[in-house]
C-alpha cells in the first residue's frame, strides 16, 4: 500500500493533463531497490508482489494516486519549444515519507499522454537500467539526484532503429518541476499561475525564502553546488536543456550521460550534442544560461520592471562565487587539500597534464593516494614534479578517499549490462549495480569493473532513448 499526499493534483488544470498509465503485455520485476522502498516507507515485499509490480509497471493505479503528465516548456539546445510536457512519464503521486520528506513517484516510459508528440510514450530497456545504474551511483556518491526505485520488463517490443524490449522505470524524486515548467507559464502571459507555482515550490523546496527573488538565489545556490559535484566526478550530462534542470536542485534526466574515461574538458558523449554546447568544461556556463532563464521567468512577479531585472540579474551572477567555492571545496578534498590558495594551481595543473597525455579521469585521482596514479601517464616525469608540490602540503589522504570513487559506471561496463539483460541475464546488472553504489569499497571481485576500457570497447557516443 502507497499513502499519497498529491499537492501537484491540487494546483490549477492548467498545470498537468490528468492520464492514466497505459498496461503493458507482461510485467516483469527487472530491479527493485530496496533501499529507496525503505526510504519512501514503503513495503518492499508488497513492491515485489503480483499487485506491487502490476502498479510498477502501470498496469494498476493505486488507490489514494491522481496521475497526471505535467505540461512545461523549455529550451532544447538552445531553440525554444512552448510546449513539451510529460512524453513518455506518468507522476503518479506524492508520498510523505517516514521522516516528513515528500517525494514524487514517476513512471517513465508508461505510455502515450497528451504531451506526447506523436511519440509512442515507452521506453526501451537500456535507458532504463543505464538510468537505474547511474542515479543510484550519484546517489551514493553524495550528488543531489533523483532515485531509482524500480525496473519492469513490458514485455512488450519498442521500436526504435529495430525492435527492442520495453521497460518502466519507477523514478524518486524530491519533485519533477523544472525551469522550462516556468518558461511554459511565462510564455503564455499566465502570470497568476506563475506565481501559483512559485508559491508551490517555495512551500516544497525552499521555507526559507521570502519571495521570487530570495527563491532565485537559493535555486541558483543549489545549482552551483550540483554542478561542481558532476564536475568533479567526471560526469557529463548531455543534455542540460531548460526542461532537464529540476528547481530542486538533483540532478534529473539522464538520458545520454555519461562518464570521462581519458580526460578532456571538451569531451562529449551525446550523439545529439553534435556543437558540444554541453560539454564537461560547458556545464557551469550551461547552468548560468539555464539560471537566466529562470530569472527571465520570475521578473514579472518581483515588482517595478527595472528593479526586478536588476536584482534577477545580480542574483544569476552570483552562481560564479557560488561555483567557484563549491568547485575548490569538491576538487580540494580530491587531492586532499584544504586550502584554496594552493588547491586551484594543483588541480588546473594536474587537468592539463592529464588532458596533455590522456590519463583516466576517475584512476588518476583514486589513485593518488596509493601511489598508482603514476602509472596512468605515458610519460610520469611531468607528474613526479607535480607530485612534489602538491606533497608539500601534506595531502589528508582519508579525505582523498572519501573524495575520489574506485569505480564508476564505465560507459563500456554499461553497454555490457544492457546487452546481457537483453539476452534475459540480469547478473552483471546486479553485479555493476552492487560495486557502484559501495563506490570506495576495494574489494578485489570488483577490480575489474575499475579498469579502463581496452581501445576496442571505448564508447563514443550516447543516445536519448527516445
Amino acid at each position: 500500500m502507497i499513502r499519497f499526499d498529491n499537492s501537484y493534483a491540487r494546483l490549477p488544470n492548467e498545470f498537468y493533463a490528468r492520464v492514466a498509465p497505459t498496461p503493458v503485455a507482461s510485467p516483469r520485476l527487472l530491479a527493485l531497490n530496496t533501499d529507496v522502498a525503505r526510504r519512501l516507507g514503503l513495503s518492499p515485499e508488497w513492491l515485489r508482489s503480483s499487485a506491487g509490480v502490476e502498479v510498477l509497471a502501470g498496469n494498476r493505479v493505486p488507490e489514494g494516486a491522481e496521475p497526471l503528465a505535467q505540461a512545461y516548456a523549455g529550451h532544447q539546445f538552445g531553440g525554444f519549444v512552448p510546449q513539451l510536457g510529460d512524453g513518455r512519464a506518468v507522476l503518479l503521486g506524492e508520498v510523505i515519507a517516514p521522516d516528513g520528506a515528500r517525494f514524487d513517484i514517476q513512471l517513465k516510459g508508461s505510455g502515450q499522454t497528451p504531451f506526447s508528440r506523436r511519440g509512442d510514450g515507452r521506453a526501451w530497456m537500456g535507458p532504463v537500467l543505464r538510468e537505474y545504474i547511474v542515479s543510484e551511483f550519484m546517489a551514493a556518491m553524495g550528488v543531489p539526484t533523483t532515485r531509482a526505485l524500480a525496473a519492469v520488463a513490458t514485455g512488450e517490443t519498442v521500436w526504435r532503429e529495430h525492435g527492442l524490449p520495453g521497460a518502466v522505470l519507477t523514478r524518486v524524486a524530491a519533485s519533477h518541476i523544472r525551469v522550462g515548467t516556468f518558461q511554459y507559464f511565462a510564455v503564455r502571459g499566465q502570470d497568476k499561475a506563475l506565481a501559483a507555482l512559485t508559491d508551490h515550490v517555495i512551500s516544497r523546496h525552499y521555507p526559507t525564502a521570502d519571495g521570487p527573488l530570495s527563491f532565485l538565489e537559493q535555486v541558483v545556490a543549489r545549482q552551483a553546488e550540483t554542478v561542481a559535484q558532476w564536475m568533479a566526478l567526471g560526469f557529463i550530462h548531455g543534455v542540460m536543456n531548460t526542461d532537464n534542470m529540476a528547481v530542486s536542485g538533483e540532478t534529473i534526466d539522464y538520458g545520454p550521460c555519461a562518464f570521462m574515461d581519458v580526460y578532456h574538458p571538451d569531451t562529449v558523449f551525446s550523439s545529439i550534442d553534435r556543437a558540444g554546447r554541453y560539454a564537461w568544461a560547458q556545464q557551469p556556463q550551461m547552468a548560468v544560461w539555464n539560471l537566466a532563464q529562470l530569472a527571465t521567468c520570475l521578473i514579472p512577479l518581483m515588482g517595478e520592471r527595472d528593479t526586478a531585472i536588476e536584482l534577477a540579474t545580480k542574483a544569476v551572477h552570483g552562481f560564479a562565487p557560488l561555483y567557484q567555492d563549491a568547485w575548490l571545496r569538491r576538487f580540494g578534498a580530491k587531492l586532499g587539500l584544504t586550502g584554496k590558495a594552493e588547491t586551484q594551481p594543483l588541480v588546473e595543473d594536474l587537468l592539463s597534464l592529464m588532458a596533455r597525455q590522456r590519463a583516466d579521469f576517475t584512476r588518476v585521482f583514486a589513485g593518488l593516494a596509493d601511489g598508482s596514479a603514476r602509472f596512468e601517464f605515458s610519460d610520469p616525469a611531468p607528474f613526479d614534479d607535480w607530485t612534489r608540490r602538491w606533497q608539500a602540503h601534506s595531502p589528508d589522504t582519508n579525505v582523498m578517499k572519501h573524495a575520489n570513487p574506485t569505480r564508476i559506471p564505465r560507459n563500456h561496463r554499461i553497454e555490457e549490462v544492457i546487452a546481457a539483460a537483453v539476452a534475459d541475464d540480469l547478473a552483471p546488472f546486479e553485479r555493476l549495480f552492487a560495486a557502484v553504489t559501495h563506490p570506495h569499497d576495494n574489494r578485489t571481485e570488483w577490480d575489474d569493473l575499475a579498469a579502463a576500457p581496452q581501445p576496442q570497447e571505448v564508447v563514443q557516443q550516447t543516445f536519448c532513448g527516445t
